[in-house]
């Protein structure tokens, strides 16, 4: 049974009986995978914090052919979405994992898709306003993605906002003027759009819409 270690994002982690934590991950070159990680609720040592949604690192990892699940032997974060400057952009780290897990194919690379979700979490550590940051990630998840819309109807501002989120980095966007309506303006055409293609609202929209009350 080889031992393979790749770059991931973690994007969800489960309960698995007493000890254990089924972990969703997403490598950079061999698609989302699936693993147990055994006594990941009773050692820390091993895992610590490395299992938080959204984290990036190196995780090693063996599997056997027609297995659905891998055996999850260690992670090494690199980046956490612990670390961002924002402490509200905590509450997201969940919605981004969440966006992408639903998208991501099993064992089917996308290293776009990858370093889309790496990009935010260095976006996050680095400061980077997290509303502006969350529509310029839906934007792109959609555009990668082939369902992306453009609606004729939008204001003025957000044609702006998205053709300035067309050309920069993410690490830009605090050099990008934008209001609050413009932003949520775009959250929920964005938010419509996703709902339409996956056929439902994520848990973690409805998490995002009770923290800010």
């Amino acid at each position: 049974m080889p031992l393979y270690t790749t770059d991931a994002l973690i994007l969800r982690t489960y309960t698995l009986g007493e000890s254990d934590r089924l972990v969703v991950f997403l490598t950079r070159d061999r698609g989302k995978k699936r693993g147990v990680a055994k006594n990941a609720r009773q050692s820390r040592r091993r895992f610590g914090g490395a299992l938080e949604p959204l984290t990036c690192g190196r995780v090693g990892y063996f599997e056997r052919e027609r297995r659905e699940l891998v055996r999850v032997n260690y992670v090494e974060p690199t980046r956490s979405p612990l670390s961002a400057i924002d402490g509200d952009a905590l509450g997201y780290a969940g919605y981004f994992a969440g966006l992408i897990d639903e998208w991501a194919q099993e064992a089917d690379p996308s290293e776009t898709l990858f370093r889309l979700g790496a990009s935010m979490v260095e976006a996050m550590a680095l400061g980077v306003p997290i509303e502006p940051l969350a529509r310029y990630f839906e934007y792109w998840l959609l555009r990668l993605e082939g369902v992306y819309e453009p609606d004729a109807r939008i204001s003025r501002g957000a044609a702006a906002f998205l053709a300035s989120a067309r050309v920069c980095s993410p690490f830009a966007l605090a050099e990008v003027a934008v209001s609050r309506d413009v932003l949520q303006e775009l959250e929920a055409a964005h938010q419509t759009l996703i709902a339409m293609h996956l056929g439902k609202e994520l848990k973690s929209v409805r998490v995002l819409k009770e923290m800010r009350r």
